[in-house]
């Protein structure tokens, strides 16, 4: 007999359990293998599916859900990127105008004969010059002194690791000597003003040497402070 109910023609509101048994009691072997063949199977595929297949589906949906994370943080990052390459691309114009006030490296070291020329061309003779230790100057150090704050600054701590990137330029002090005529040193003074680079007389002391010396002779002691770019003293 086939296990086959006939849903229309059953009065759910008349029937009772014994009709349910006496309906069950005439179903054959074979179906009930059919139908615990049936039963097994779906209780089957439930099994694998929660224990080897959701678990593979889940992982699958994890990952697709942190490669689409990336592709967003990554097309963000493209866009930080083009957007501060544009703000480089602005400011470089005046950042290389600025950057010509400072000396490079291989500037420094020509300085030194540029002094000795500039000396020999208006009759004096530097007798010293010493460069003394470099000092760093902080970003934050400039934007104050530039912005005038005259409060106290707290001593910073030392760190053994140097972080190259806060330099805003470096300061390098130079020892001098010079002997001559005053008129002379004012020449050359003015000659160095006008080589465009930003060089300051910090200390100078002129003492003339003979009173009643109509040559005006001096001699000069002072330091020369000159002013070096970030990426070229470290």
């Amino acid at each position: 007999m086939n296990f086959n109910i006939d849903l229309k023609n059953i009065d759910l509101k008349n029937i009772s359990l014994e009709d349910i048994q006496a309906k069950l009691k005439n179903v054959d072997k074979k179906t009930w293998i059919k139908l615990g063949v049936s039963v097994g199977a779906v209780v089957f595929f439930l099994v694998i599916f929660y224990a080897v297949l959701n678990p593979i589906v889940n992982k699958k949906k994890a990952q697709l859900d942190d490669m689409n994370k990336k592709k967003e943080e990554t097309a963000k990052f493209v866009s930080d990127i083009k957007s501060k390459n544009k703000k480089i691309k602005l400011k470089r114009p005046q950042y290389e105008q600025y950057s010509t006030l400072f000396h490079t490296k291989a500037e420094v070291e020509g300085l030194y004969q540029t002094l000795s020329e500039f000396a020999a061309m208006n009759n004096l003779v530097i007798s010293k010059i010493e460069k003394k230790k470099i000092a760093e100057v902080t970003k934050a150090d400039a934007i104050a002194s530039v912005s005038k704050n005259k409060g106290k600054k707290k001593k910073k701590k030392k760190t053994q690791k140097r972080e190259v990137k806060n330099i805003a330029y470096y300061k390098i002090p130079v020892d001098f000597e010079i002997t001559g005529n005053f008129l002379g040193y004012i020449k050359f003074k003015r000659q160095l003003s006008l080589s465009q680079k930003t060089l300051n007389f910090d200390n100078e002391s002129i003492k003339v040497l003979k009173k009643g010396d109509s040559t005006g002779a001096i001699k000069v002691n002072g330091t020369l402070t000159i002013v070096g770019l970030a990426d070229e003293f470290f």
